[in-house]
């Protein structure tokens, strides 16, 4: 004990001071980096919703989905061939709701809904 306490505590401010953390191995991140690694195809309503909210694909990977919250209660996580999710931005107080489906090679979004 006398040198595990101090052990974990050294370790712990060197890593902090690095910034390494676990979080890229809690489920949220693992969809959202798997989801960001695959080509994206958009349903039509998709692209006139995009139009509509003015959003572009930049805005979409870089800050929705990259900065998103999946919510698994209302997604199919288990779904076979393709699991389908519905992510909200932001975490706190969601403005956007995006359902998409992740197949194996190709993501489909087919979804935007703007909430507020």
């Amino acid at each position: 004990m006398i040198g595990l306490v101090p052990g974990l505590i050294i370790v712990f401010f060197i890593l902090n001071k690095k910034g390494a953390s676990c979080s890229g191995y809690l489920p949220n991140s693992r969809v959202i980096a798997e989801t960001l690694s695959k080509d994206f195809k958009y349903s039509d309503s998709f692209k006139n919703e995009m139009n509509t909210y003015k959003i572009n694909e930049k805005f979409l990977k870089d800050e929705i989905i990259t900065n998103g919250k999946v919510d698994f209660d209302r997604s199919h996580a288990q779904k076979k061939p393709c699991p389908d999710y519905l992510l909200v931005y932001p975490k706190d107080n969601p403005t956007y709701e995006v359902t998409f489906e992740k197949c194996e090679e190709i993501v489909t979004l087919n979804s935007l809904k703007k909430l507020k």
